[in-house]
């Protein structure tokens, strides 16, 4: 009798303990407009009823969750930039912490934008962006949700550094392009969407290129840990076709994540079909 409830006791502690506050997150990936695959992922899980609790979201990842978490679908946030070119969302500038600015891009955003904070939203969101002032990664979780979105977008040296409360930010992919890790610990399941696979793919020789470059190879060298920490991880890995800010060929990349997800799920569903199969022979 004794054994019996000291087993029931030990089940329940362990209940308390194990509970976490979220069944399913979401982790985007940053990416520039390779991250457009992150709404086709999204569109492809929502087929299989498959919908996130809490999504975490860097850079490309960061417009994407918002947008998604505020309630538009997927195919809704591919349309909002099927015809956004980079050069009309961006100003040439004299360099002053960057060669372009990007309040153009920061309007055409607030004009998609319902929700203003991160508490209007309909799906909890974090946001990674880089503190350049105090040289760590941030985590919002809260508060204004634009400026969040932009500090995470600021790819560094191309765009001036976002900034919010006296500090400046730069794009969270600095220290963290994958943000996993910042939702593990709440989350029973993670799946993990990747849009910036590490291959070495072919680029075009100019100073914004190699730049470009230059920085990508830092960001995606800083999420090969949180890949590990996955349950189910989704990379297309054809995204090395494209480069960063081709914007023009969005729609493309968004049916690339669609496809690669349906693939992928499809997969997973017949392994566990045989490996079932296997059990009951």
């Amino acid at each position: 009798m004794m054994e019996g409830i000291n087993k029931h006791i030990v089940s329940e502690i362990k209940e308390i303990f194990t509970n976490k506050p979220y069944n399913l997150g979401i982790a985007l990936s940053g990416g520039g407009i390779r991250g457009m695959c992150h709404a086709g992922v999204m569109k492809a899980l929502e087929e299989y009823g498959i919908k996130p609790d809490i999504i975490a979201g860097v850079s490309a990842g960061a417009i994407v969750g918002a947008l998604y978490a505020d309630g538009y679908s997927p195919d809704d946030i591919a349309g909002f930039f099927e015809h956004v070119a980079f050069r009309k969302m961006t100003k040439v500038r004299i360099p002053n912490g960057g060669l372009f600015g990007i309040e153009s891009f920061e309007k055409f955003l607030a004009g998609k934008l319902r929700a203003k904070t991160f508490e209007e939203l309909k799906i909890p969101l974090r946001i990674v962006a880089t503190n350049l002032d105090r040289g760590e990664s941030v985590v919002f979780t809260s508060g204004n949700l634009l400026d969040a979105i932009i500090a995470s977008s600021t790819f560094p040296v191309l765009f001036t550094p976002k900034v919010i409360n006296g500090e400046n930010y730069i794009d969270g992919g600095v220290f963290k392009n994958f943000p996993v890790s910042i939702i593990r610990d709440d989350c029973e399941k993670i799946i993990g969407i990747n849009a910036s696979p590490l291959v070495a793919d072919k680029y075009k020789m100019s100073v914004l290129n190699v730049a470009i470059r230059s920085y990508n190879f830092m960001f995606k060298a800083n999420i090969l840990h949180d890949k590990e920490l996955c349950d189910f991880l989704i990379e297309p890995v054809d995204m090395a076709n494209y480069e960063t800010f081709e914007t023009e060929k969005s729609r493309e990349i968004y049916e690339l994540g669609y496809q690669t997800a349906k693939d992928m799920i499809e997969g997973r569903l017949k392994e566990n079909k045989n490996k079932k199969q296997f059990q009951y022979e």
